[in-house]
């Protein structure tokens, strides 16, 4: 069992349940799903640059990314319709909880100037987006085998109603919030 469920399960679960007094076991927030996004916006000039970023964020994720296609075209962008623009990695069960666990304890100390996420990018269900500059603070990652440093999105997917229960789930799993 990953070492963020069993903290979670001991832990969380009875704190949780103190704090906002539920009434069934049930009502108590989980982390649904983690979705990572990698949006590549030199694609026109280099055609595997897509290659590239979901074979980074294959590393990251230990999961094959799927690359995400544009929907519509856009001349300003000079974008066609059915374009590989991106790449995308949803992560559930023992495979969310490891991320999760790697992306607090060891992926964001290793950010430049780090403190701590925004407590405020919550969108009012209880789902939390962070942005990450730079691929390299991933373990995983190479310095010497990537062609460009890219960001990505992380999207952490709960089943709160408020931001509030939201923000101490993560709070109580070990996200460091900041001011």
């Amino acid at each position: 069992m990953p070492r963020l469920k069993d903290k979670y399960q001991n832990e969380v679960v009875p704190a949780m349940q103190q704090a906002f007094h539920y009434s069934s076991p049930m009502q108590i927030p989980k982390v649904e799903k983690i979705v990572l996004n990698m949006g590549v916006g030199d694609v026109k000039d280099n055609p595997k640059a897509v290659e590239n970023a979901a074979a980074a964020m294959s590393l990251v994720a230990g999961q094959k990314a799927v690359i995400t296609k544009a929907r519509k075209s856009v001349s300003a962008f000079k974008l066609r319709e059915g374009m590989n623009i991106g790449c995308k990695v949803t992560l559930r069960g023992n495979r969310m909880y490891d991320f999760l666990d790697k992306f607090i304890n060891v992926s964001l100390p290793r950010v430049r100037d780090f403190r701590g996420v925004s407590p405020n990018a919550f969108d009012g269900r209880g789902n939390y987006a962070i942005g990450v500059r730079e691929q390299l603070i991933f373990p995983e990652i190479d310095y010497d085998k990537i062609d460009r440093i890219r960001g990505m999105d992380i999207i952490i997917v709960t089943t709160s109603k408020t931001d509030e229960e939201a923000r101490e789930l993560l709070r109580l799993l070990g996200m460091p919030f900041g001011k």
